[in-house]
């Protein structure tokens, strides 16, 4: 089994992302995983994490939503931590807007790997200090660390 350990590195860590709408902050992290990663392209990813939206917000509360989808062309689950610049509405069920996402992309056949991934994010977000830790980095650079270093302890 994967953990959230082993889905980010420091490509996949975008810190004080500028966006101002969900879609908007889901097309960036569409394009940005597809230039990073070969097997990917925009337009599918785009579609996926906006599909799953309709069915429901993706937003856990207290600022944090975890967007997440099944890809076509993955062999592997992957994950994105981003900070937003600026806080966003996101249809959370606290009203609050979001300012700190982890993207979640697994493989179309990857169901179980799929739920545990998710509850590990929703575990680990639902501490507020890490989540305080998270939002006081100032760069990418220092977001990963911080969330290894949160991650370690």
């Amino acid at each position: 089994m994967s953990s959230l350990d082993n889905l980010l590195n420091s490509q996949r860590v975008l810190c004080q992302l500028h966006a101002t709408s969900k879609k908007r902050v889901l097309e960036l992290v569409a394009q940005h995983v597809a230039d990073i990663e070969a097997s990917l392209e925009v337009e599918p990813v785009y579609a996926s994490l906006l599909e799953r939206e309709r069915l429901g917000s993706t937003a856990l509360g207290t600022g944090v939503a975890v967007p997440h989808c099944r890809v076509n062309g993955l062999d592997k689950p992957l994950g994105c931590l981003i900070t937003l610049a600026s806080p966003i509405d996101y249809d959370a069920p606290d009203g609050k807007p979001v300012d700190l996402l982890f993207v979640l992309l697994v493989p179309p056949d990857a169901t179980q790997e799929h739920l545990d991934l998710l509850a590990e994010v929703a575990r680990r977000f639902s501490d507020s200090l890490y989540c305080q830790g998270l939002r006081k980095a100032s760069s990418s650079a220092s977001l990963l660390q911080t969330a290894t270093a949160a991650r370690a302890a």
